[in-house]
Formats: C-alpha cells, structure tokens, sequence
C-alpha cells in the first residue's frame, strides 16, 4: 500500500483506507497468521521491566492473535486483562483475566470478561489496529474506543500503548487528527519497535 498523506482525512477517505486494509490484513493473516502469532509469543519485550499489568485483546477476524502471547505472560507472573466495551463512546473498562476463565459474550460477539472479573487499570495496552504509520497514528474500525481510553489513562499517569500489527500493516503516513492518541511501541512478527517521539513526528 502506497504511504498515504494526512490530506487525505475524511469520511470516504478512511473508509476506503479501511476497507483496503481490511482487504490486505485479511490475506495476510491467512498466509502468516499462525506463524505471526508464535513470533509475537518469542518475541523480546523492551517494553517490559516486569510486575505490569497488562491489558490485550480477544482477536476477532483477521486481527494478529496475541492469545499465546499473553499465556506467555501470565505463565511470567503478569496480572492480564481485557477490554470491555459499555457504551458507545464511552472509554473501555479492562477487567482481570486469567486463562482458566471463561468469556462471556460482549459488543459484536467479542470475549469479554463477566461484570464477576475485578475492573483494573493496565500499565501497558495491547491495542489492535488497520494500518498503522511510523510516527506511532494507527487506523483502527472508527468508534474511537482506544483514543478515547488512551486519553484517559493517560491523563491519570504513565501508560504504555503497544500497537499490535503485521509488518505489512506499516504505512509511512496515514491521515490523523488531534484526537488520535498516537502508540508507544509497535510489536510485529518482526519484533518491537519504539516510537520516537511521536507527537512531534506527526
């Protein structure tokens, strides 16, 4: 996919954007995904020092599996967690989960923890994503759940965002506005990468 300009934002824009990521991710998560995910499970995390509670995702689709990942880290000693939505545009509630525990059903059929797992504030977030560029903006479905939790966490003290992708999803630069939060990392099949300053990049 070319690099695309921040010019281009927009509705029909972003949806075409969307569209054709979809359209790329998919074929390549049936090509790689499965090889893609164990890489992600071996890979070095930098962006661990240890004790974090970390907060991932129940992939749906053609979103990189960071299930085996995260069996990785609660086998190290990390309290995990996932995403709950509430409502629409409200931020995302993260509630404890271990691998025994079963999901129950949540918004568009995605696992979720029961209102029975304790709510609890990660210090590093697994975020899913469409595309996502070099200076850290990442394309995602458009409700603006992750922007929206970021800022709030955010703005109570020190998180971590860890934009979770294939390589193939990297794009130079994509169309954002002054809401989007932009990441902190960036985990891929090849391994993490930082985001150096990613504000004044943009």
């Amino acid at each position: 996919m070319p690099a695309t300009r921040p010019s281009d934002a927009g509705p029909a824009g972003k949806a075409a954007l969307r569209a054709e990521a979809q359209a790329r991710r998919r074929a390549f998560h049936a090509a790689e995904g499965t090889s893609a995910a164990a890489a992600l499970a071996d890979a070095e995390l930098p962006f661990l020092k240890g004790g974090e509670v970390v907060a991932g995702y129940h992939p749906i689709g053609s979103e990189l599996d960071v299930l085996p990942l995260m069996l990785r880290l609660a086998r190290r000693g990390h309290v995990l967690a996932l995403p709950v939505v509430i409502k629409r545009g409200a931020p995302l509630t993260f509630r404890r989960w271990r691998p025994e525990d079963a999901l129950g059903e949540g918004w568009q059929g995605i696992g979720e923890p029961t209102e029975a797992a304790p709510a609890v504030r990660p210090d590093v977030l697994l975020v899913p994503l469409l595309l996502v560029d070099r200076a850290g903006y990442r394309l995602g479905y458009g409700a603006g759940y992750y922007d929206i939790s970021l800022a709030g966490l955010r703005a109570e003290g020190p998180v971590t965002a860890v934009g979770i992708a294939y390589a193939a999803q990297v794009v130079e630069v994509l169309p954002h506005e002054p809401h989007d939060e932009p990441l902190d990392w960036l985990l891929t099949e090849a391994g993490a990468v930082p985001i150096a300053e990613p504000r004044r990049l943009a």
